[in-house]
């Protein structure tokens, strides 16, 4: 969940949970009010604690190459991520040899 995701919740959530006293205070509320309020408010509640417990996954997929051949011609031997792009670990071994103009063994991250 991203963070503005999780401030909107939270506020809405908060905003519900709050609320439900003013049914008691505005007029004296009959049986089907007192449930409604009951319900609004544990709502809000479970959404302000599940709003609170989520967590944003930073992790991605985990790029791995291992054993590759050789890089000819501008080629890569191994992940290639432009502009640094993706999240997530790269792991690159034993990667094969680069051979000529822009070719690379490895992790190459160049746009």
């Amino acid at each position: 969940m991203s963070q503005g995701w999780k401030i909107t919740v939270i506020v809405l959530a908060a905003a519900g949970v709050l609320s439900t006293p003013l049914v008691w205070l505005l007029d004296s509320p009959g049986a089907g009010q007192l449930a409604g309020a009951t319900v609004q408010a544990a709502a809000g509640i479970a959404a302000l604690v599940w709003a609170l417990f989520q967590h944003r996954s930073t992790a991605g997929p985990a790029d791995r190459a291992s054993r590759t051949g050789k890089a000819t011609g501008g080629g890569v031997a191994g992940i290639r991520r432009p502009g640094g792009r993706g999240h997530g670990s790269a792991a690159a071994e034993r990667t094969g040899e680069a051979d000529g103009p822009n070719s690379v063994s490895g992790i190459d991250y160049s746009d």
